[in-house]
């Protein structure tokens, strides 16, 4: 059995309560219970917004592999917005949902449609606090 951790993030909308959802979704489609990091509230990372995020991160136990995990934690965001998170030119957007799987225990994944740990989490202070939260020796 493998920790997986999870970050989840909203800033349209019902923010708390989407994120909610999302978790509810995870824990009944994976059969466990998350952990929970504290809340966390940002500025948008990677293009300009009014709209602040609210990000979670939760820890999972799971035996699913984890390009597994990463699908149905992409249908459960889809199951909530199945808008996209960039717009007709790649860049990111508004998003109601965005669920990143950012690691499994301390598994290397290097493939096209899945890298972990997540490429990106060091730069994202609102994926490293939950994380480090939740997990403070991962580093």
């Amino acid at each position: 059995m493998a920790t997986a951790y999870i970050n989840l993030g909203s800033n349209i909308g019902d923010r708390r309560s989407t994120i909610e959802r999302a978790v509810a979704a995870i824990e009944a489609d994976l059969g466990v219970s998350a952990r929970r990091s504290q809340w966390v509230e940002s500025e948008p990372w990677g293009f300009d917004s009014p709209n602040r995020f609210v990000n979670l991160g939760i820890a999972v136990d799971t035996d699913l592999e984890p390009i597994e995990l990463l699908r149905r934690l992409q249908a459960v965001e889809k199951s909530i917005d199945p808008s996209s998170h960039r717009d007709a030119e790649g860049r990111y957007i508004d998003r109601v949902i965005d669920i990143d799987l950012i690691a499994v225990d301390h598994l290397v994944v290097d493939t096209p449609e899945l890298t972990l740990p997540h490429p990106r989490m060091k730069e994202r202070p609102f994926v490293m606090g939950p994380l480090l939260e939740l997990c403070p020796d991962w580093l």
